[in-house]
């Protein structure tokens, strides 16, 4: 990367962290304080409250992106900040539910995920934009992981109330970054490695393979958002940790959930094994929630369910992406991976609400068998998964000669050995190549791409 590549990437994953941040932090402690409000011995209400974020960011994601084609990157992701800093105020002197829904709903509506992805292309190259993507990435992993530890820290010293002031000072401080750190983009176009395309929405939705995998992205995240409508009030009344303690278990259990993920990975992407993995972690994750139903009424099985949760749920995370990568059309990546970030905020709505309904009806039982029923069927649904292909996706410049020519460079792109999808799209001047990891044409490709052969 050169630095101004450098500087941008780094600036906007640093913008997401804390935009993330301010979101990750209400994850383990919203439950236990919301219902200390009133109208919070209603768990219902406070599954609306925790979800109502992943409602409107689910239904604006996509409309703000390719807003962002039409007014800028930047407008739009100003105006989705300041929309997160008043929500979080609306939240944060909210004296009930109703206006905490309202707060939540607010935050959500500043959905901004596919305005940064698309400044990021604006900002990179193409042989430079994964990594960029990556660090956005590792941001996000990186961000929960801090906030499932500080927040019960945070919490205990300065309630609900101070979480949400600190998102909404987060959402100031990464406005800031947006005028000081990142860069304009010399010009902003449409990037269909990054950027829903309506036009292949409708391929998208009827691809059966990536339908799998938009299920398995709703089922992990709504089995998420259910599991901590009760984890924190289990840990408490059940497990009598105070709740400025819950960090002593959320930090073993992660760290080793990540720890045992980085090998997990390694051996699915290096020896081609990314179909029995990924099909190894929703077995695993089916087990935890079977777990879950059979006791988590002490700190011992809290922590030994929770541990197995983390360890599939760290692999889950890491692989669904990849695997969307490898199965999504060349030129169709980033509508696939808005399909599959729409489907995930949903999977926040739908958990919460559901949790927080079962919970309220019958306790921590009913919850903890609507997730593993969700898992369940995600395994099933799984196992009907076509092995991947060994293969990345390369993105090329193409020379403004040879953009006259696309159709025909394309056909030729395609016919070189360990090329298994070639897509040039002229109004972007890029070419997108699905090549085998080893044992590709790279240098014909190269040829064909400076224009040296025929």
């Amino acid at each position: 990367m050169s630095p101004f590549e450098f500087r941008a990437s780094a600036g906007l994953s640093g913008l997401y962290a804390l935009r993330m941040l301010g979101m990750f932090l209400v994850l383990p402690v919203f439950a236990l304080y919301a219902s200390k409000l009133p109208g919070g011995d209603n768990h219902t209400l406070v599954g609306m409250a925790l979800g109502a974020y992943g409602l409107t960011q689910a239904l604006l994601q996509l409309p703000l992106g390719m807003l962002s084609d039409r007014i800028g990157r930047k407008p739009v992701i100003y105006g989705g900040l300041i929309l997160l800093a008043i929500g979080s105020v609306v939240a944060a002197t909210a004296q009930d539910l109703i206006w905490i829904t309202i707060g939540r709903a607010l935050q959500g509506a500043g959905a901004i995920s596919a305005a940064i992805t698309a400044l990021l292309a604006d900002l990179t190259r193409e042989e430079n934009r994964t990594k960029a993507m990556a660090m956005v990435g590792g941001s996000i992993g990186i961000t929960f992981a801090i906030s499932l530890v500080a927040a019960p820290a945070i919490a205990a010293q300065f309630g609900l109330s101070g979480i949400f002031l600190l998102t909404a000072g987060l959402a100031v401080a990464a406005m800031l970054g947006v005028w000081k750190i990142i860069p304009d983009p010399s010009q902003s176009r449409f990037h269909s490695d990054a950027e829903a395309n309506p036009k292949r929405l409708g391929a998208v939705l009827r691809d059966p393979q990536l339908l799998r995998l938009n299920y398995g992205v709703f089922a992990l995240h709504a089995a998420q958002m259910a599991l901590f409508v009760t984890l924190p009030l289990a840990l408490v009344q059940s497990a009598h940790l105070a709740s400025s303690e819950h960090w002593k278990v959320y930090l073993p259990v992660m760290a080793i959930g990540f720890a045992l993920m980085v090998p997990a990975v390694i051996v699915a992407e290096t020896r081609n094994k990314l179909k029995p993995v990924f099909i190894a972690a929703v077995a695993l994750m089916l087990l935890a929630q079977l777990g879950m139903t059979t006791g988590f009424d002490t700190l011992a099985r809290i922590v030994i369910w929770l541990g197995v949760y983390f360890i599939a749920f760290n692999i889950l995370e890491a692989t669904q992406p990849s695997l969307i990568s490898k199965i999504a059309p060349a030129d169709a990546k980033g509508t696939a991976m808005g399909v599959y970030n729409t489907t995930q905020s949903l999977g926040f709505f739908v958990g919460s609400v559901v949790g927080g309904w079962l919970y309220h009806k019958g306790g921590t039982l009913p919850v903890h068998i609507f997730c593993a029923v969700l898992i369940g069927v995600w395994l099933i649904v799984t196992i009907g998964l076509r092995p991947p292909m060994p293969v990345r996706t390369l993105m090329y410049h193409i020379d403004d000669s040879q953009l006259g020519n696309a159709t025909n460079l394309a056909r030729q792109l395609a016919q070189l050995t360990g090329v298994k999808e070639a897509v040039v799209i002229a109004e972007e001047g890029v070419a997108y190549l699905k090549v085998l990891r080893e044992g590709w044409d790279e240098a014909g490709a190269l040829a064909l791409l400076a224009n040296k052969t025929s």
